[in-house]
């Protein structure tokens, strides 16, 4: 996977992608993210990207032609799948998109500033506006690196253990069942006793069990959350539907 970020702060984005998994799908050969300096293709002397809205307000706007050159001329070099731009309007981020975005091969990803990009970009250029929240950033530079880490640590290889991915919280509607660790016993803490059973089907169970009490205890607003697990309902039947 290739994903081309365009941004006015390339430096803010140096970091986040330079360590951890990141790093490592690049070094694997399975990703490889770069930045592009929109103001390298900015108008005039000052390589301006941003002006004045039409009909006034506060805020600038972030211009069509520095834009359309930078896609333009990664569009020479090669087809992409996706060109998103990240806006606080966009459709809502989720695990079941990121899945979607780790089968693409090539992403490029617009990040917005000041007050926006000009509606034209959006009309013409964009083929999917993201967000990952109901708020407003700065720019879309931290949604983009979220965005990316997201979907590359779902490509096959990144992950030193692939199942890893697939049991994460959302991937089945589900959150997260809690996780212990040594000891078993910290200052009169204790581990749950079925956890140390070695019983997998027990172990399988209660973590489903627990997935299910804290889904609908923290966020009811997913479907898994609704209380379809009922006290006495057997917890196996309800997984396997």
């Amino acid at each position: 996977m290739r994903v081309d970020i365009i941004t006015v702060l390339p430096g803010l984005l140096e970091g986040p992608f330079s360590h951890s998994i990141l790093k490592r799908a690049e070094e694997k050969g399975l990703a490889e993210v770069r930045l592009h300096d929109l103001r390298k293709y900015g108008i005039g002397k000052q390589k301006s990207v941003d002006d004045y809205a039409f009909g006034g307000g506060a805020g600038m706007v972030m211009m069509v032609e520095p834009i359309i050159r930078c896609i333009s001329d990664l569009k020479d070099q090669r087809d992409y799948d996706e060109v998103i731009y990240m806006s606080p309007d966009g459709e809502r981020f989720t695990q079941s998109m990121a899945n979607g975005l780790s089968l693409k091969q090539n992403l490029i990803i617009l990040c917005g500033h000041y007050k926006g990009v000009d509606e034209r970009v959006r009309e013409h250029l964009i083929t999917r506006e993201i967000s990952i929240g109901d708020y407003v950033l700065s720019g879309g530079e931290l949604a983009a690196a979220v965005v990316t880490d997201a979907v590359i640590r779902l490509l096959p290889g990144v992950l030193n253990d692939e199942t890893s991915a697939l049991t994460d919280s959302y991937q089945d509607g589900l959150l997260a069942p809690p996780v212990y660790t040594r000891p078993a016993d910290y200052a009169g803490w204790k581990v749950p006793e079925v956890l140390l059973s070695g019983h997998a089907a027990k172990i399988e169970s209660w973590r489903f069990e627990q997935s299910v009490r804290r889904t609908r205890e923290r966020r009811p607003d997913l479907p898994a959350g609704t209380p379809t697990l009922e006290k006495g309902d057997n917890i196996e039947d309800k997984k396997d539907k």
